[in-house]
C-alpha cells in the first residue's frame, strides 16, 4: 500500500482533487495502525508544505 502510495502521490500532486482522491484511497488501504502512520509521515515529509490542509482533514477523518 505505502508503496503504491509512493508512486501514485507524487504524480498526481499537481491536482488538488486528484492528490486528495488518491490520498483517500491509500489512507483507506493502511491494513493497520503502524501503515498509516508511517503513511502520514511519508505524506508530511513530501506534501507537508504543499497540502497540509488535506493531509490534516484526511489523516484525522480516517482515524476517527
Amino acid at each position: 500500500m505505502i508503496e503504491y502510495a509512493r508512486v501514485i502521490l507524487p504524480k498526481v500532486s499537481f491536482s488538488r482533487d486528484l492528490f486528495r482522491k488518491e490520498l483517500i484511497k491509500c489512507a483507506k488501504w493502511a491494513e493497520n495502525p503502524n501503515d498509516l502512520n508511517e503513511l502520514r509521515e511519508w505524506c508530511d515529509e513530501n506534501f507537508g508544505d504543499m497540502y497540509p490542509e488535506i493531509l490534516n482533514d484526511v489523516f484525522s477523518t480516517i482515524a476517527a
